[in-house]
């Protein structure tokens, strides 16, 4: 579901999950321990799958459909993530200079998904390197923090050809997208696994100014309130995809609330 919906990324769910250090560590270190690695893998692998393969139709069908609801459900849905992801960036060693690190990430993610995104068409008839990139960028959504796999890809002129290549399960565009896939999610992993050792605040300050910039991508020219029923429905959808994303962000908290609560008044 994190690798086709506007504004979350497969690597967000795995933080929310608890998930992401795991599974960075076992691809960039796949051939070092490789049973082990694979062990956890194979089941993660075959649920991407099988939830790619499933939510691809129905994310298709409601875009088409009803877009406006959608869209401010996918944004509620990352906005309630940004506590969990400004608690990473903060979680060793935070200091003021980190500021910098962020505006100037925000900046270049401005530039990328605005004045930059016109220089690639959408691409219609893919070859064989263009279906390989889009393997490698749809990696890079999964395993980078809050790089939005659509909002990468629309810039890349990538998205739609992904999602229609998924929702007809077309293999001469899938085949080659999965050697991509597999090659970059073993690169990227190692890149990042290296770099989060070494400087993991500063990493996570780059990863949070993208993240902030990917936010206005969610909701389309088509996304416009008024005083009518689908606009209620939007700004609902929102605020409920907001509590449920908050709620998984820090799921063991609120657990823990709830027992203390259920205890008072079992007494």
């Amino acid at each position: 579901f994190g690798g086709i919906a506007p504004g979350l990324s497969g690597s967000i769910l795995l933080i929310i999950f608890g998930l992401y250090r795991k599974v960075l560590d076992a691809l960039g270190s796949l051939l070092t321990n490789f049973r082990e690695n694979i062990r956890l893998l194979l089941p993660l692998l075959a649920g991407m799958g099988t939830g790619v393969l499933l939510f691809s139709r129905a994310v298709n069908f409601l875009l088409s459909c009803y877009e406006m609801p959608t869209r401010f459900c996918f944004l509620g849905l990352i906005l309630g993530t940004l506590p969990m992801v400004w608690r990473e960036v903060r979680k060793q060693g935070f200091r003021r200079r980190y500021y910098g690190l962020i505006l100037l990430s925000a900046g270049a993610g401005i530039w990328f998904f605005s004045s930059g995104a016109g220089s690639f068409p959408q691409v219609t008839d893919p070859t064989l390197l263009q279906c390989m990139l889009l393997g490698v960028a749809v990696a890079a959504t999964a395993i980078i923090p809050g790089v939005d796999p659509a909002a990468l890809l629309s810039s890349l002129g990538l998205y739609e050809i992904y999602i229609r290549a998924l929702a007809e399960l077309s293999l001469p565009i899938l085949l080659p997208m999965a050697v991509g896939l597999a090659v970059g999610a073993v690169c990227i992993s190692f890149a990042m696994s290296t770099l989060f050792r070494l400087w993991y605040t500063g990493v996570y300050s780059l990863i949070f100014g993208v993240f902030l910039t990917m936010i206005p991508q969610i909701l389309s020219a088509n996304c416009v309130l008024g005083l009518n029923g689908m606009s209620v429905l939007s700004l609902g959808l929102m605020v409920l995809g907001f509590v449920i994303s908050l709620w998984l962000g820090d799921i063991s908290a609120f657990n823990e609330k709830f027992r203390k609560v259920f205890r008072k008044k079992g007494q």
